[in-house]
This record gives structure tokens, sequence and C-alpha cells, in this order.
């Protein structure tokens, strides 16, 4: 069985080698809308694969979408490496992603909405209810959120009201004496939007229902004819240049207010709402009709993270409980086994809590005397930066590099560096034009035999919440050279250094682009000598133009090489000539896919890095990333053999990329069992691999 998505290309020449990117992005989220769909996941959980589905959609139009639009507006002329121009990605997303969105809508609707009825998870309309459950919302209404609604006139109006991003509002018709007029209504984002029925715990009206159901309590003395949802999106894409520490604090500041009053890119309205009323809000938010979605069902899908957190274990994933080790979860132990050699950790399978153990030791272990990290997205609560803060209390020298332009984290990171601050812990904001995206700690120690810095290097935030549902990899060590390497990295992100070369770390923008190059070649050279070769990389996304040529090179050589990519990937496989040798994978499950490995089978010597760097322009150009060479054989194989090699025989919860960039998904042929990788990695934490250490440092 298969199940193909079909892509939609650039019609130039150079869309022979490489697929559009944009094109590629709904494709990745087409299959995240798919586990959705899937029959077999639980009902809310693939009610949280929607919810996720629409954050996707809407970051995609107020980041991706609106920077296109801007381009089209001022006339930028370049062609993306596909040999698309701004307007032609433009007509490609309209098209595609309102297909999206209304098979989205209809798996909510005809769907999951009557399956989780049917399991006792009811979303019913108001006029469905009894007398009684009517009256008793209507009370709640009148005590709860009446005072919170705002109506605003429309039309006609002397200025048109502002709707702030990602708002849902009721478009609201009404009739007096003096005609027809339009107002607004914004629906409050401070209460539950899954209003629960009373003396029916699960049993659901949506906030917007019951609003529209009280509409008359509103505008008394006025006939209101009719109440239709809507939703708008902004550019929330500003750019925050760096400035001196103090100014780009001002700066994120300004960017979080004007984030709420970026141009508007996307307007979302109910089917329901006449074509009159659909283009008097167009044309007040000075949108085209390209811009316009007009939707069935719910808007703003996200009140289905509401419905996801009820208590009904039954339509759920079965609960993961991560592998926690004695050796790594107390400080003196964990430093005393990393001395014994580097210790590798995959998250989720493998509990977070050696992390945490890493960055408390700065408060509980009295030999540490310094602590150095960065953060790039930490969570509302972070036991992470609560340890740090305890760590500067305790005396210790703690410094801390605060990435304030983390998209969508910037609240939470400029509430954590002021915190921070006042601690005493020396935090600084990175460099001029580069967003700071590795993720280290680093660990200074006095241990008997002298002082000693130990690090971590790892793929994904220092997040306890997203290390339960992101996969992960982390490399703690204390090699002398990438201690060495990391020290000095923090010199230049925390000062004035301008280091470009590093002993064993592949540093971007400086020499990440050119080690992973030089590596596709060194294997592509091999090929040519010994007839084999192999390469195997996991990665987010896959865009770089120089990358992808060096894969397509190393193809034609004869190098065999595999592809796991969560998300966009620009690269075409399996075309005769260009790639041939190359498979594309992406696996979409119950955890997010977030590791990066690169592996290189390098004439029987392997090599393998982890860190956080995707194969984008952004990344390799535009941002202080850091791989980590994997020196203890055992971990080398175990990314090879269990980490890569899973997702490669997945069959379950994988997609296979085709040459035209459309996927199809894996499924068991015939004789063949099902396999997730996910599920068998559950049984296959990397700190198993503990006794097979051999590099003491």
């Amino acid at each position: 069985m298969a199940e193909t998505m079909t892509s939609h290309e650039g019609t130039k020449s150079s869309s022979s080698r490489f697929v559009n990117r944009e094109s590629s992005w709904l494709e990745f989220n087409s299959r995240v809308l798919a586990e959705g769909e899937n029959k077999d996941n639980p009902l809310l959980e693939r009610a949280k694969f929607l919810a996720i589905f629409e954050s996707n959609l809407d970051e995609f139009y107020m980041v991706r979408v609106s920077g296109l639009i801007e381009q089209e507006a001022t006339g930028v002329a370049d062609l993306t490496p596909d040999g698309m121009t701004p307007t032609e990605q433009l007509d490609l997303i309209a098209e595609r992603a309102a297909n999206l969105r209304a098979q989205c809508g209809d798996a909510w609707e005809q769907v999951l909405r009557p399956s989780l009825a049917k399991a006792g998870v009811k979303v019913v309309p108001f006029d469905d209810l009894e007398a009684t459950e009517q009256q008793a919302l209507a009370n709640y209404f009148a005590r709860d959120v009446f005072a919170l609604c705002t109506p605003l006139m429309v039309e006609p109006a002397v200025t048109f009201p502002f709707m702030s991003n990602r708002s849902l509002n009721l478009a609201v018709e009404l009739r007096d004496s003096e005609g027809l007029k339009l107002a607004r209504v914004k629906v409050p984002n401070v209460v539950p939007r899954a209003v629960k029925v009373p003396g029916k715990p699960m049993t659901f009206v949506m906030l917007e229902d019951l609003m529209a159901s009280q509409a008359a309590t509103l505008f008394p003395g006025v006939e209101v004819l009719g109440c239709h949802p809507f939703r708008v999106l902004r550019d929330a894409d500003i750019e925050i240049r760096q400035l001196e520490a103090a100014d780009l604090i001002t700066m994120v500041e300004q960017t979080l207010r004007l984030r709420r009053l970026g141009d508007p890119v996307l307007l979302q309205v109910s089917k329901t709402l006449s074509e009159h009323w659909t283009w008097v809000l167009m044309s007040g938010l000075n949108l085209d009709p390209e811009d316009v979605m007009r939707l069935d069902g719910a808007l703003g899908l996200d009140f289905l993270w509401e419905l996801a957190k009820i208590d009904k274990p039954t339509l759920k994933f079965p609960a993961h409980i991560p592998v926690v080790t004695d050796q790594l979860v107390e400080a003196q132990r964990l430093f005393e086994t990393v001395r014994k050699g580097d210790v590798l950790v995959h998250h989720p399978y493998d509990s977070f809590a050696p992390v945490e153990t890493f960055v408390r030791s700065a408060a509980v272990d009295p030999d540490v005397i310094g602590v150095k990290q960065t953060l790039y997205r930490v969570g509302q609560e972070s036991p992470i930066v609560e340890s740090l803060l305890q760590g500067a209390e305790e005396g210790k020298q703690v410094a801390v590099m605060v990435e304030l332009k983390a998209r969508f984290d910037e609240s939470n990171n400029l509430v954590w560096s002021k915190a921070l601050e006042r601690a005493g812990v020396h935090v600084s904001y990175g460099v001029p034009d580069t967003k700071v995206h590795c993720k280290l700690c680093m660990v200074v120690r006095k241990d008997e035999d002298g002082i000693r810095t130990y690090t971590h290097i790892g793929t994904g935030n220092y997040n306890p919440q997203t290390a339960r549902v992101y996969t992960d990899l982390g490399l703690f060590t204390c090699d002398p050279d990438v201690a060495q390497d990391v020290t000095e990295l923090f010199n230049v992100l925390t000062g004035y250094s301008r280091q470009t070369e590093y002993r064993k770390l592949l540093v971007a923008p400086h020499n990440l682009r050119e080690g992973i190059i030089e590596r596709i070649e060194r294997e592509e050279a091999h090929a040519r000598r010994t007839g084999h070769g192999r390469i195997a990389i996991k990665v987010n996304s896959l865009v770089d133009p120089e990358v992808v040529d060096a894969l397509y090179a190393a193809s034609e050589s004869g190098v065999q090489v595999d592809l796991v990519v969560r998300g966009v990937c620009c690269l075409r496989p399996g075309v005769s000539g260009l790639s041939e040798n190359i498979r594309v994978v992406s696996v979409v499950g119950r955890f997010l896919e977030h590791s990066r490995v690169y592996y290189f089978d390098n004439d029987g010597s392997p090599e393998a890095l982890v860190g956080s760097a995707d194969m984008m322009r952004r990344n390799l150009d535009r941002r202080t990333e850091v791989l980590v060479p994997v020196r203890e054989p055992a971990h080398v194989d175990y990314l090879r053999d269990v980490v890569l090699a899973s997702s490669l025989r997945d069959n379950t919860n994988a997609w296979q990329m085709n040459s035209d960039g459309s996927y199809t998904r894996l499924s068991p042929g015939g004789g063949e069992k099902p396999y997730s990788s996910q599920t068998d990695l559950c049984s296959k934490p990397a700190t198993q691999l503990l006794a097979a250490i051999t590099k003491p440092c």
C-alpha cells in the first residue's frame, strides 16, 4: 500500500535539480496533517496533530509568506535555486495552502469530531443543548465573558478597527432603522475556548458559538442577523538588528510590540460570511483576494490543544517513561562517569535528568567553580535557568549567552535574561548579525587531579518540556581539545574574540559548511578509488545548494547516500544521472524528529558528528552552529546502526521522497512486519552503551 502526495513545482529548467523550498515545506505540513488523519493514532493524539498543522501554517504565513510579499512589493527579481520568482511562489502557496487547510477542517468536522463524540468527548453546537444547559452557559457568559467583549464598528466606521495577529473574531451582521451594519467582536483568549457544559465534563461548546448565541446582549435594541468567525494573520518576520547589549533589549521589546502590528498577510473567514462583508474586511486590511481563505467549520484549531489535555488515557499514546541511568542523575557520579569516557544520551528515550544534573551541579556541587551556557529556547518555566541562578547565588562564576532573537521566544528569553543579570550572572547577547543557535554547556570543576572542564553539546534546546517530545542527542565529554574549543567559542560569543579555527569542532559561519563538504568529497574520492562509499545524514532541513550539489556529485561517483530529512528537502532523489544513489526519508510520529547526525563511512574508519546545524543557508551563514565529532566507536555504531538505521527501516511513520518532490507513505509489504522506529528506540536508549566506554579523559 502507498499513499502519495503531489508537489507543485516551478517550470524553470533549474527545477530539475532543486525542489522549491516553500513547496517542500507545504509537503512537510501535509505529512503532519496525515498523522491527524491516521486512524492508527489515538483520537486525542490526532487532535494534537491537527493543532500542530494549524500552528505550523500560521507561522509559515507570518514568516515565509510575509517575506515573499515584501520581496514582491519591493520588486526583488532574484530567482530561487529552482528558478521561481516571489510571485510564482505566492501563487503556488495560495492554492496549495488553501486546499490543505480545507482538508484539515474536513478532518476535524467530518471525521475526528464525530469519532470523539462516540468515544465520549463531545463538541456540540449551542443550539443542540437542553434549555437548562443553555441557561447555565448564558449565566457563565454574563458572569465571566461579557465584560471581556468589546464590540467595534467595522462598517460604517470612521476608521477600520485594528485586529491583532492570530486573533479569532466574530463578524456580527446588524440591522437597525438606518440599515445594515457590520461589527467586530474579538473572542477573548484569556478564558477557555472549549467551554465545558455544566454537569457534563466531557461535553464542550465553542466559546465563539456561545458568544454568537448571546450576541443580542452586546447589541441591545439592534437586530443581530448573524455571527461569522474570522481570523487575521500578520507579518511576524520583523528584523532585529544587533546593537549594543542594552540597545538590543530595547529593540527586542519594541519588536514584540511591533509584531502584533505587522502588516496583514492572511484573512481566514467562515464561508457563512457574505461576499460583500468579506470584501469589506479584505479591503480594510488592505489584502487581495488571493490573501483570503474561505473555510467551513471551526477557525483557529489551537483549541484542540485544550481537548488533548483531557484525562482520557485510552484516547492517547501509552505513557512513555524515559530511561533513567543511576550513574548520571547525581552530580558526583555523573562527573566520575564522564571522566571514564564520553557519554551519549538520546532523548526522549534517555531521560533529560542528566542534563539537568549537569547544570544543577553549579548549585549543588562544591567542587564546581564555573559554568557557561547558551540558551535559545528555554520555556516559561525553566529548571535549567533556576539552577544557573542558584549557582550564581552560591558564588560560582556563571556566564550565559542568551539569544534574544529566538523567534517567538523573545519574550521568555527577555524575562530570563533580566533575572540572570539581577542574580549577578554574566549575561551576553551574542554577536552582530548572527543568531546563536548552538547548544553548549561547560562546567569547570576542581577534581582530585586538578581543574577539569566538562562539556555538553546537544542537538536540542535546554528545555525539559520539549525534551519529552523531541528526539535529540547530547554528548557529555571532558576531551581537552573539545573543552578548549568550547571555551574559546564562548569567548567569541561573550567578548571580542575573532577566532575562526578550532581543533575538533565545526563551527558556523566559519568552517561548518566547508567541513561537511570536505567529508562528502572525501567519501566521493573513496568511492572512485574503491567502488564503495556511504553517507547517512539526519537533519530537519536540507536546503543549502552547495551541500546539495556536493551530495549529487557523491551520488554520481557511486556513494550510497541515505538522508533522513524531517521537513524541507530541496534535493531531488532518484534522478537518473544525478541522484540515482540518493534516498530521502521523512519520519513523522508521536515525537518530533529533531536530532542532527552526520555519518561518513570513510573507507572503513567511520566518522560521525552531532550538533545543532541543519543544512540551510541561514544556519551555515547567519547562525552560530556547532557540530562535534563523536570519538567513541560504540557511539558511532549506535548512531549508524540504531538512530539512522531505524529511521531508514521504518514502514509505519516514514514517507519516502520521490524525484518530483512528492512523498509516498511507506507501509509493510507482503509478509513484512510493521516497524516503527520511535517505538523501537524506546527500548534502545543510548545510555545502554555506558559499559562500552573506552576513552577516559
